[in-house]
């Protein structure tokens, strides 16, 4: 195997730690998986950066179905068709709304304080 070197520059010193995980990296993956990985990370940052980063689809979820009360999962769960059209507007796939409703369900059997 050839050895190369390569020169980074950054705002702060990496740690020890850092330095050997990235050394681990360069090792064991190989350079188009760690190339395709940066690019990933790359597009992340700058959507996050740029606001406009989505949320995953536990954090809609939880969202959804954070504090609503036992009453309020009954009165969506009855209105279950104008909620659907509402999910999907908003860009929801079905498996997350499908999720939102299992919640619902759970939240809409336990009694309210």
């Amino acid at each position: 195997m050839e050895k190369f070197e390569i020169e980074l520059t950054n705002e702060r010193l990496p740690s020890e730690l850092e330095i050997k995980k990235i050394k681990d990296y360069f090792k064991e993956i190989p350079i188009d998986e760690i190339l395709s990985g940066l690019k990933f990370a790359k597009n992340r940052w700058t959507a996050k950066d740029a606001g406009t980063l989505k949320v995953g689809r536990k954090s809609i979820i939880q969202k959804e179905v954070h504090s609503v009360t036992t009453e309020q999962a009954q009165w969506r769960l009855k209105n279950w068709k104008m909620m659907i059209a509402n999910y999907r507007r908003r860009g929801y796939s079905y498996p997350t709304i499908s999720r939102i409703k299992k919640i619902l369900i759970q939240k809409s059997k336990k009694r309210s304080k």
